[in-house]
């Protein structure tokens, strides 16, 4: 089963990353402005990470597919990784929504 991470970027502003069993991240969040709101965005994931309609997929400028979680209000939650191919996407999804209801969070 997968777990969240938690730690402050070079910034300071909380961060999450959502892991893979196999410790790879596979969803990172964007700085937020504070714990408490970094807290609320991993409760966010667990959530809507359950519901596929909520994985907007999207190309990067290079042509890269990656896919970006968003909220029930439309606000970006998580952002994967560059993918080679949009089947590799499409597992990355899979693997968001079998491990974004995990309850485990740990200190980066």
């Amino acid at each position: 089963m997968g777990y969240f991470t938690t730690f402050n970027d070079k910034g300071g502003k909380p961060r999450f990353n959502l892991k893979a069993g196999n410790h790879q991240i596979i969803l990172a969040s964007e700085g937020y402005e504070s714990t408490k709101a970094r807290n609320n965005g991993i409760k966010s994931v667990q959530k809507n990470s359950q519901v596929e309609a909520r994985f907007e997929k999207k190309v990067s400028k290079k042509g890269d597919p990656y896919f970006v979680l968003k909220a029930a209000n439309g606000e970006a939650i998580g952002k994967s990784e560059m993918y080679s191919s949009t089947s590799a996407r499409a597992k990355g999804i899979a693997s968001v929504m079998k491990n974004g209801s995990s309850t485990v969070i740990k200190e980066a």
